[in-house]
């Protein structure tokens, strides 16, 4: 079944350095587009991450520091990667989880204010585990039929991500062929932040996920305790985290200063 789309959707996969959302870099992206009425488009290139690739990373993607050496950094290629997918929503396998995060990160640390906000997701890998519990290699198999040769290669796990949801489209009748449903089963939707740092609670209000503060409302702690946002942008969190954090903050601001 081809997918029904009102607005072009961009299938994504990443080959990174390791799987720290916050510390870890692209060492290949691949990104499939599909227009309305099923034109695609591709972007597929290695990324010189700028930081030795473990061979712990080799090891699953195979890809090397020789393989990089030549390739573009990610700031060479940002303004490409944000033209290509704007406009658009964006899919892959378990890509809300870990793929968008990491590009997000990516786009702060080159100073590119992408905004990941403006659009929806759709995770063949959440509808498959709701469906079947597998991985993407299994799902490839069970829904498509066939094998994932090279699998761990973005542009072979693009692909295929983008083929499993035409296919469960085919096999389950009561997904709706429309990105706006399908985002709404793949998403985590009361995510305000990709690492679920910050949520949103029954009200739609934006609340902490962790620490002392877990349950209670961002505006109310920020405005009790300041220096709690001192101590969030100095931690350890994806900047995707932080970015959230100062907009909510420039948002009290406004309001305190009515």
């Amino acid at each position: 079944m081809e997918l029904n789309l009102k607005r072009p959707v961009c299938f994504l996969d990443l080959e990174t350095t390791g799987i720290n959302v916050s510390s870890d870099r692209i060492v290949e992206i691949s990104i499939l587009k599909i227009h309305p009425g099923g034109m695609e488009e591709w972007i597929s290139t290695r990324v010189n991450p700028e930081m030795p690739i473990p061979s712990s990373a080799t090891a699953v993607h195979g890809i090397t520091d020789k393989d990089v050496a030549d390739a573009p950094t990610f700031k060479e290629i940002a303004h490409r990667i944000k033209s290509f997918i704007e406009g658009c929503d964006l899919a892959g396998y378990n890509a809300i989880k870990f793929d968008i995060p990491v590009l997000a990160e990516e786009f702060l640390r080159v100073e590119i204010d992408f905004s990941f906000r403006k659009r929806r997701y759709v995770d063949p890998q959440v509808i498959f585990y709701r469906k079947e519990q597998r991985t993407l290699s299994a799902a490839y198999k069970f829904y498509c039929g066939k094998e994932l040769d090279n699998a761990h290669s973005s542009k072979a796990d693009a692909e295929a991500a983008y083929h499993v949801l035409k296919a469960q489209l085919d096999r389950y009748q009561d997904l709706e062929n429309d990105i706006e449903k399908l985002a709404e089963i793949s998403a985590f939707n009361n995510l305000v932040d990709f690492a679920g740092r910050i949520i949103y609670d029954e009200n739609g209000t934006e609340i902490f996920n962790f620490g002392k503060h877990k349950g209670r409302p961002v505006e109310a702690v920020l405005a009790e305790e300041p220096s709690y946002y001192s101590w969030m942008m100095n931690g350890d969190f994806p900047l995707y985290t932080k970015k959230v954090l100062t907009e909510i903050r420039l948002r009290l601001f406004g309001k305190t200063n009515k």
